[in-house]
Formats: C-alpha cells, sequence, structure tokens
C-alpha cells in the first residue's frame, strides 16, 4: 500500500462519509449509493484501509467530534454501526467529552438500532424529518411520513440520545400550497436543542432538476423563500433558540461543534467516498462513487480525487466568507467602514457586539444576500 499522504497535523475532528440510502430524494444530488442490502461489512473493511492509509493513528490527536454524514449512515443499522466504530478505534481516540454524531432518517431509528448506537459511542443524532406535512414528503422521495418523524424523536429519547438536531426544508414550490408556519410549530413541539434549515435549490442531474426541465414544476420564488426564512429566525429565536449560522439554531450551549469547526476553517480528516479534507493549507477529496472509492483501496492506492493548495487569495475569500455566514462576525479592516455603511442603512449588517466596534455580523435580512456582501467585500480586499 502506498505510504500515508497525511502530515503529523495533530486533528481533532473526523468526518465519515456513508453513501448509503434507500432512495434517492428528488432534490439530492449528493455523493450517494442506493442499496436494498447495505453491504456494511465490506465497507467497514474499506474504511478501515483509508484509515490505515491516511496514518490516522499518526496524524489524528484525541478527536474532539465525529461526524457520520451521507448519504444515510443509519441505513448501517446497528450491528453496521457498531462494526464501523470497531474499526475507527483501532486508528482513532476520542477525547472525554467528544461530540460524536450520526446522520439517521426516521425510518431507521427503532429501539434496538438505538441501543447498538449508543454502545458504538453515539451521543448525538441529526435526524432527517424535511417536512411534517405527508404530500411534501411523497413529492421530496422521502420513505418516511411525519407520524415516523415523531415516533423517532421519541425513540432516541427514549433510549438515552438527548442530544439531536432536526432538519428542515424550506422553499418547496408554491404550487405544494404547504403550510410553512405549520411545520415550524410541529418542530417546535418537539422541543430539539438544535434545528438545520435549508433552503431547497433545483441543481440538475436530480429528479427535481428533470421536473424542471419538462416544465412541470417551478423553484420557489426569491419572496416566498426570504419570507419563510424571515418567519423562521423570528419564531425560533422568540423559542429561545440562537441563530448562529445561516441555516443553523441552537439552544444556549447547543450549537454543533463539528460543523462550527469547519466554519472556523480548522482542520479535520475526510474518510469516504466523496469526502472532504482539510490540513490547515490544502484540501483533498476523495473519488465520490462508492464503486472507484473501493477499489482504489482494494488495489492498495490512495482514493483521492483531486486536491488544492489555498492561495492567500482563497485564504481572504474564506475568511470573509466563513465569517459573514455566522454570528461570530467579521473583524473589519482599516478602510472598510465605509464600505459597508451602505450595508448597515439596509439593515443588512450590524455591530457583532453590543458596544460599537469594527467587528460586524449579518442580520437574518444579511443572509439571504451573503453571497453578494462576501463577494464585495473579498473584491475590495483584493484590491488593497
Amino acid at each position: 500500500m502506498s505510504a500515508p499522504i497525511t502530515a503529523q497535523v495533530g486533528y481533532r475532528h473526523l468526518y465519515l462519509h456513508v453513501p448509503f440510502c434507500a432512495r434517492r430524494c428528488s432534490y439530492c444530488d449528493f455523493s450517494i449509493a442506493v442499496r436494498k442490502q447495505v453491504p456494511w461489512r465490506a465497507f467497514a473493511d474499506a474504511v478501515d484501509a483509508e484509515l490505515r492509509l491516511r496514518g490516522a493513528s499518526q496524524s489524528c490527536g484525541a478527536l474532539s467530534t465525529l461526524y457520520l454524514g451521507g448519504g444515510t449512515p443509519s441505513r448501517l443499522g446497528g450491528e453496521g454501526v457498531e462494526r464501523l466504530f470497531e474499526q475507527l478505534h483501532r486508528h482513532v481516540r476520542l477525547d472525554a467529552h467528544a461530540e460524536v454524531t450520526l446522520e439517521a432518517n426516521p425510518e431507521d431509528v427503532s429501539a434496538e438500532a438505538v441501543a447498538a448506537w449508543r454502545r458504538a459511542g453515539v451521543n448525538r443524532v441529526s435526524l432527517g424529518v424535511q417536512s411534517f406535512d405527508d404530500r411534501v414528503l411523497s413529492w421530496m422521495h422521502r420513505v418516511h411520513d411525519a407520524d415516523a418523524a415523531v415516533r423517532a424523536v421519541e425513540t432516541l429519547r427514549a433510549g438515552g440520545i438527548d442530544s439531536m438536531s432536526l432538519d428542515l426544508i424550506f422553499a418547496a414550490p408554491a404550487t405544494l400550497e404547504r403550510d410553512w408556519s405549520e411545520d415550524i410549530s410541529r418542530l417546535l413541539a418537539l422541543a430539539p436543542d438544535h434545528i438545520s434549515l435549508y433552503g431547497l435549490t433545483i441543481e440538475p442531474h436530480t429528479p427535481l432538476g428533470r421536473w424542471q426541465e419538462r416544465g412541470e414544476v417551478e423553484e420557489a420564488p426569491e419572496e416566498l423563500y426570504e419570507r419563510q426564512f424571515l418567519e423562521s429566525h423570528e419564531r425560533l429565536r422568540a423559542a429561545g433558540f440562537e441563530h448562529y449560522e445561516v441555516s443553523n439554531f441552537a439552544m444556549p450551549g447547543r450549537r454543533a461543534r463539528h460543523n462550527s469547526a469547519y466554519w472556523q476553517n480548522v482542520a479535520y480528516l475526510g474518510i469516504g467516498p466523496s469526502a472532504h479534507g482539510f490540513d490547515g493549507s490544502e484540501r483533498r477529496w476523495n473519488h465520490s462513487a462508492l464503486a472507484a472509492w473501493e477499489s482504489a483501496l482494494t488495489a492498495g492506492l490512495d482514493p483521492v480525487d483531486g486536491s488544492e493548495t489555498l492561495t492567500g487569495q482563497n485564504r481572504e475569500a474564506e475568511m470573509v466568507y466563513l465569517g459573514l455566514r455566522t454570528i461570530d462576525g467579521l473583524e473589519l479592516r482599516e478602510g472598510e467602514e465605509a464600505r459597508v455603511a451602505t450595508w448597515r442603512r439596509q439593515g443588512w449588517i450590524e455591530s457583532a457586539h453590543e458596544t460599537a466596534g469594527s467587528r460586524i455580523r449579518c442580520t437574518a435580512s444579511g443572509w439571504l444576500r451573503l453571497d453578494a456582501l462576501a463577494a464585495d467585500l473579498t473584491a475590495l480586499r483584493s484590491r488593497s
């Protein structure tokens, strides 16, 4: 096998991509593998091979976060997750207070699975609810219904997993006549400690993209997108949630630590098909297809599909974008206050602290214009 390509970084965060799904959702353009029977033993062995290739036992410190994303990691079931963690523990160790997150779909949550996940070390679950309207769930090609999502939350809590994030998708096409306010009410009734809300976008090469090409669906108008985003902001804040990142809300002290590491540009190790990693100066990503990733590892080859070394300009652009997407904000440089004065007057930014200072953050209205604001400020910095 090739020599490890990972330097002595001391990673504290590890992302593992589990690609398996029961069905492709209508909006999904992620790297997934639809399987009726999940080959969890072969997958766990391939993960073991990549961890060995990356020299994870030398390159990782005690992990403070471990995140199993996908795809649908809960498709591994209880036995598959336990086997996967056995392989992980051969190479990495967790610190005493590590956040260990598993992404799950409601239909996979059972008392037996939750017990196995807990034994493996999972202490947080991110549950893909997406809607409480069964019509919308069917249109999205989701396997579960609304009642299954409620039962899943109850089962997780009964099994000892109290830390959970619930995901919803807003800005569905207006023709669906979805009641977004009702979705928010049902979400709050479940009292999660973390919520992620994502605006629906139509991507090419997805079922939704093909429906659009045939004229069968239209993307939600900007006015609906903005109205639902701002309603979510107001209602979740009124319920005690902190809107700490453009798509994420948390009760006090319950921010997602793993995702926060991404937004702070911290190094992390990425394992699995399509997984990205960052060592502080270089980003790398694996083959997206499960078969290509597995074949490379079976042949003793690195499954990396590409990499880039960040330039000073790349870093500047990321610093601006990542700063503006969280409530921690961005420190302005000399001469930049005049550039953002219009943004203040429009109500798109505010001081990041109660006392006036040079650190700014986006308001909810500003987050709706995040890309344009970040591009404008990045362009200014590139000329200075």
